[in-house]
């Protein structure tokens, strides 16, 4: 039997800060609080955007706010919304939903379908990015890898990925399933449950937001050493490209 191709795709889903016009009445007093890691995370965006060009992959993105909905939780998840948007008529938190969730959600899905019945492999990679210190705890690592355990093509790749940045940059700190859980709570969690291991591989990339701020090169380099990695743990794992 033919090994099948793998396609491959980006996804952000805190890109960025912004508020549709419609809505920001309700940030009267929260417009600090958009600028902050709770508003969107830093870097992520660049980054995938680098990981689309290297990889010729999917590119999907929002530059939503997460305060206004939150396109990496699950419907009826307590955060969801935020404290500015919670409050809102259910008319209007049903808007935020049909507007800027779904339509993000259903477009990667679709992709994602689409080359699963085509015979690919989806290798997916969310780009995220974690703030420094939580609560007065500082985060132990500069790059978390998140995946399910239970699925041996995710293990697979993360374990190779955090090889390859050993190689191309030993100084940096790469942890597994750190600071967050991969089986907890999110869109990738949610595909896992949509397709099966061996058509779907969902992995969180997760960079510590120190590196955005440190300087340009300094971000550059962090960028480049990651994207890199990921090339050589996918040539050295033997990914073929999809030809559709």
């Amino acid at each position: 039997m033919a090994k099948k191709t793998d396609h491959f795709l980006i996804t952000c889903e805190h890109g960025g800060n912004r508020i549709p016009h419609r809505y920001r009445h309700l940030f009267a007093g929260f417009e600090a609080l958009l600028q902050t890691h709770r508003g969107y995370d830093a870097g992520a965006l660049a980054l995938a955007r680098e990981l689309a060009r290297a990889l010729a992959a999917s590119l999907f993105v929002s530059t939503t706010s997460r305060l206004l909905v939150d396109l990496n939780r699950s419907i009826g998840h307590p955060r969801l919304y935020s404290e500015a948007t919670r409050g809102a008529p259910a008319t209007v938190r049903s808007e935020m939903l049909e507007g800027y969730y779904r339509p993000h959600r259903n477009k990667v899905e679709a992709d994602i379908g689409a080359a699963v019945a085509h015979g690919s492999r989806v290798i997916h990679v969310a780009s995220h990015s974690f703030t420094p210190e939580l609560d007065g705890a500082v985060r132990n690592a500069d790059i978390g890898l998140l995946y399910d355990p239970a699925r041996p093509g995710e293990l697979d790749l993360c374990r190779r990925w955090q090889a390859q940045l050993k190689v191309l940059a030993p100084h940096l700190k790469v942890r597994r399933n750190y600071p967050y859980t991969g089986k907890s709570d999110g869109f990738t969690a949610y595909l896992r449950r949509r397709f099966p291991a061996e058509a779907y591989i969902g992995i969180e990339l997760e960079i510590n937001q120190k590196h955005v701020s440190n300087g340009s090169r300094n971000w550059r380099d962090v960028r480049g050493w990651v994207t890199e990695a990921l090339r050589q743990a996918l040539r050295f794992s033997g990914a073929r490209r999809s030809c559709r």
